[in-house]
Formats: structure tokens, C-alpha cells, sequence
């Protein structure tokens, strides 16, 4: 099997579903000639032309607006933001129109599209294009929320979300596009369903439940603390809406205590939603309080490095957190 890395991932499941369906079309600025400000999308225009790799205006809401019309016309329009931050200008027609499409419709019409977007920080795109969008879209009922943490995953839940008959916030660590390099399956075998989560690491004492780039930084920390004689189980949830909560609640219910890491704001981040769920139903095991390990409630990543770094989660911050919890 191929080592790739997550961008090539991307990458590889775009074209693998454009050959397999006509149907299959890409948008968003830059995408085609250039290949997209990352890269995800070069070759494309080249192998299936520019009526199916079109390059779009600066403006995010028409974006959008075309990509469903697209859907209603029996297309299955894959969307790129170049950054999830410039999908804000989009959010009235992601949120008011394509998300309600199938329960306005009464179940008559489906929206099936995606939308890509490079999500978080540590590229030091400061304040504009480092932000976690997540929480906002996770919130809306007819959306399916992804972000994949490992190149194998980025192609085999991209490929699941073009033939999901719903639309999909896909969102792609930008700061792992080429962290890694792994193998990963071709063809039908790369396929992953959607709103499974993965146990990325077996443990006994404490459960921490992460996402995106955060998950082998919590490998990282959970590592550390193992030299300590503290077993930690690592679940990586890769799809937010829906989320794997059974597969959360029976590691919670096996290990007695719970830690949420999630790069956005504390406050108000899909994190939250994770550990308020999972404290009420898994309430009678709990052995200590649920714990948040997640970004500061500042307004916007910093530009500065060292800013930067301090905002950014990291495997000290981790352990210590993770420790706190196994101590309680």
C-alpha cells in the first residue's frame, strides 16, 4: 500500500471518486489551475477537465449557493473553502438552506454535497485562518461534521461523505497535512463509515476522548504518563455529527474518569457537548469530575510564535491535565 500524507489523502479520495461517478465536481477558489492554496486538489482540472473542477469567484456565499444547486440538479458538488474561518461569509446558506433542504422538503429532495475546509492552527496564519469552526456546525441539525486526524482516515471518510446523501462539513487539519506520512488502502478497501469513532490507544484508568490534530498529541501525553503506572485509553472521535457516543460511553463506563481535549476555545466548543453528554449518561460511573482540556477564551490565535505556541495545546499541557484527572 502507498504512503501518503494527509493533503495527498485528500487528494487521492478526490480522485478516486470523480472516476468512479460523472457525477462528482469540484469547486471553490483556485482549485482547479493552481490546484488549491494547499494543494489538495492539483491534477484535477488536468485529468477531468475545468466543467468539472471549476475555479470560483472570492465570494464564499456563492460558493455555496452553487454548490447546492448543484446537489438539487443531481450533482454531487465537492466544495472547498480555502480556509474554514472564510466559511462565515457562507453561513446563511450552509445553515438556512442546505442543512434544511431534506426536513423543508419533507424528505422529497436531498442535499448531497461537501464542503472542505482546513481547519485549526500551528501554520501561524494568526487571526484569520487558524480557526476552529467546528461547534458552530456540529450545532445544526441536517449537517454531518468530519475531521479526520490521520491520512488513512482524511481518505476513507472523504470518500464515505461524497456518496452520503446529506450534506457534509468536512474539515482538514491543515497543520497535519504533511506532519506524517502513512499507508493507507486504494479503491473500495480505503472506505471508513461515517460516526464511528477509533480507539487510538487501549487503557484502563482514564478515558480521553480528542479529535484532529489533538489526537497524537494526546498519544503523546497518554505515553508519558504510562512511565507514571497511568493506563489511558485514547478515542479519537473522527466524526463530530454524528458522534460515536456509545463507543465513548463504554470506555468511560470501563475506566471511571474522562478527559475532553479539543483545540478551540474552551467555552462553548464541541468538546463541551462530548463531556456534558457523557456526564449525564455515565454519571454512576464516574470516579472523578469530567475535565475539559482545550484552548484559551481569547478572541484569536496569535501571530507571534511564541503567542502561538502558548495558545496551541501541546503534550505538557496534555499530561498535565490527563494527570490531574488520574489523581482525583
Amino acid at each position: 500500500m502507498p504512503e501518503r500524507t494527509l493533503v495527498q489523502a485528500v487528494r487521492d479520495a478526490l480522485f478516486e471518486e470523480m472516476a468512479r461517478d460523472p457525477r462528482v465536481c469540484v469547486l471553490g477558489e483556485d482549485v482547479g489551475r493552481k490546484g488549491g492554496v494547499f494543494k489538495a486538489t492539483e491534477g484535477l482540472q488536468k485529468q477531468f477537465g475545468p466543467e468539472r473542477v471549476l475555479d470560483t469567484p472570492l465570494a464564499e456565499s456563492s460558493i455555496a449557493g452553487v454548490a447546492q444547486g448543484l446537489a438539487l440538479e443531481g450533482f454531487i458538488p465537492v466544495a472547498e473553502m480555502q480556509f474554514a474561518d472564510y466559511s462565515f461569509p457562507a453561513f446563511n446558506q450552509i445553515v438556512n438552506e442546505i442543512a434544511k433542504v431534506r426536513y423543508r422538503s419533507n424528505g422529497d429532495f436531498s442535499c448531497p454535497l461537501v464542503i472542505r475546509a482546513p481547519t485549526g492552527g500551528g501554520v501561524r496564519g494568526a487571526l484569520y485562518h487558524s480557526q476552529s469552526v467546528e461547534a458552530f456546525y456540529a450545532h445544526v441539525p441536517g449537517l454531518k461534521v468530519v475531521l479526520p486526524s490521520t491520512p488513512a482516515d482524511a481518505k476513507g471518510l472523504l470518500k464515505a461523505s461524497i456518496r452520503d446523501p446529506d450534506p457534509v462539513i468536512f474539515l482538514e487539519p491543515k497543520k497535519l497535512y504533511r506532519a506524517v506520512r502513512a499507508e493507507m488502502a486504494e479503491g473500495e478497501a480505503a472506505l471508513l463509515p461515517l460516526g464511528q469513532a477509533a480507539v487510538a490507544r487501549r487503557g484502563e484508568h482514564l478515558t480521553a476522548i480528542t479529535y484532529g490534530y489533538l489526537r497524537a498529541v494526546t498519544i503523546e501525553a497518554a505515553e508519558r504518563l504510562a512511565a507514571e503506572d497511568i493506563s489511558v485509553e485514547v478515542i479519537d472521535l473522527r466524526t463530530l455529527r454524528p458522534w460515536d457516543m456509545e463507543t465513548c460511553a463504554h470506555s468511560v463506563e470501563k475506566t471511571g474518569r474522562l478527559a475532553v481535549i479539543y483545540e478551540a476555545n474552551r467555552t462553548g466548543g464541541f468538546g463541551a457537548e462530548v463531556a456534558a453528554e457523557l456526564a449525564e449518561r455515565c454519571f454512576a460511573s464516574l470516579d472523578a469530575p469530567v475535565t475539559r482540556i482545550a484552548s484559551p477564551d481569547v478572541p484569536a490565535m496569535p501571530f507571534s510564535p511564541a503567542l502561538e505556541h502558548a495558545f496551541m495545546l501541546n503534550p505538557d499541557r496534555v499530561a498535565e491535565g490527563l494527570r490531574r484527572v488520574a489523581r482525583y
